[in-house]
């Protein structure tokens, strides 16, 4: 099943007395690239959080904010470094004196500067912890893959969509070879016609360019190669593995085969179903760009 790369999810629950909340969102992005927030005494936790990630989502960009609700158990204590103000005020002291004032601190100002206070998280049990968290990140990707999933439904029936049109003027191609090779025939009999009237001569003539022309616009390779691609591309979307680069891939491909089959078959008909397909086909990439 083909997942967008674009999702959002929220899970919840509680450790020690607080609210633990977690919130994933996805954007596209060429890789798997994960940026994590979380309250300072859980940064060790971060490698295995990770890791959980990975098993989840193979590709897109992932921020995960983690944030806590301190309960009554839990609420954090805020502390005072006697130390560190006396060196503000110290070093405030100093520079008044290099100025020529009288000015000092005020405690409002004081109270800003770093260090001055700070907060105290209480220990915890990382063990206990990490298995709480790495079930409620769980939970929050289960809740983006959901999203993920209902908007890859949708892109995937438009892809299968495209891939149907682009058959279509596939087969329209190959109908038309037979009907080209004839009218190219009589023009070039009528051509020779009016060159000699040495019936021998133009018979030979007619039958080495008509082999000539099988040989040079021979397109049996390239529809049964763009066949083949619009086939993959139709197993991929009914298969539960990541397909986006390997779709992105594939339309490189059509592409190159629809280029051949144009230069090969100079026909206004022609023309038209091959730009069809170009056409079809940058709207399948489009789609492709947003697919895990």
């Amino acid at each position: 099943m083909a997942r967008s790369m674009t999702g959002f999810g929220r899970a919840a629950c509680e450790l020690d007395g607080e609210r633990i909340t977690i919130e994933v969102s996805t954007v596209n992005h060429r890789f798997l690239e994960s940026s994590f927030r979380l309250p300072p005494v859980w940064t060790s936790l971060e490698p295995f959080l990770r890791e959980s990630l990975r098993t989840q989502v193979a590709r897109g960009k992932v921020n995960v904010s983690v944030r806590r609700e301190h309960g009554p158990l839990g609420r954090m204590r805020v502390r005072f470094d006697a130390e560190v103000a006396q060196r503000y005020i110290a070093a405030c002291r100093e520079l008044s004196g290099l100025l020529g004032t009288g000015e000092g601190l005020s405690l409002n100002t004081l109270a800003t500067l770093d260090g001055v206070f700070y907060p105290e998280e209480s220990e915890q049990d990382l063990e206990r912890a990490k298995e709480k968290l790495t079930t409620c990140l769980t939970d929050a990707l289960a809740q983006l893959n959901a999203a993920r999933c209902a908007e890859g439904t949708a892109m995937a029936a438009d892809i299968e969509a495209r891939v149907a049109a682009m058959g279509e003027a596939v087969e329209v191609i190959e109908a038309k070879v037979p009907e080209l090779d004839t009218a190219y025939e009589e023009k070039l009999r009528a051509r020779l016609a009016e060159l000699t009237a040495d019936t021998t001569l133009r018979e030979d003539r007619v039958a080495i360019e008509v082999a000539l022309l099988a040989d040079k616009n021979g397109i049996n390779e390239e529809v049964v190669r763009l066949k083949a691609h619009l086939n993959h591309v139709r197993e991929m979307l009914a298969s539960n593995e990541p397909i986006g680069r390997e779709l992105n891939f594939l339309a490189q491909e059509i592409q190159r085969e629809a280029n051949t089959l144009g230069s090969k078959l100079r026909d206004i008909g022609v023309t038209r179903e091959v730009l069809r397909i170009k056409s079809e086909l940058e709207k399948l990439r489009e789609q492709a760009q947003n697919i895990e």
